[in-house]
């Protein structure tokens, strides 16, 4: 699929804290653990726990969230489909990093060893 402009606004003004929650049912329901989540956003994004919990707490969107992240130089790496995108055909950065944060949740739920997750 083609990623569209209005697709880009929606992913820049959607919220970390809508979408958190989703993420940690995800993982948790398929046998890992929330701390497991937490390491694989710490890698893609350089934010620790406390980070983590003001930008739930405030509700940052994910331009916030993203513009405010150092993302890990490895990302690039990140390839596959996810929720019907090629990420390596995304144009857009946020939308792209976006997506990065959506595929390493999924290889989580899929069971994926934390190692190969995290492409060092």
């Amino acid at each position: 699929m083609k990623v569209t402009e209005e697709h880009n606004q929606r992913m820049a003004k959607m919220t970390f804290s809508s979408v958190y929650p989703h993420y940690v049912n995800k993982v948790e329901k398929k046998g890992r653990t929330k701390e497991e989540l937490h390491q694989v956003i710490t890698w893609l994004t350089g934010f620790d726990e406390n980070q983590l919990q003001a930008f739930i707490g405030n509700k940052a969107t994910f331009a916030t969230f993203f513009q405010e992240a150092t993302v890990h130089p490895n990302a690039h790496l990140i390839k596959g489909v996810i929720c019907g995108y090629r990420i390596e055909e995304i144009d857009n950065t946020l939308t792209r990093q976006v997506r990065y944060l959506d595929k390493l949740v999924d290889e989580l739920a899929k069971g994926r060893k934390i190692e190969k997750i995290l492409r060092q």
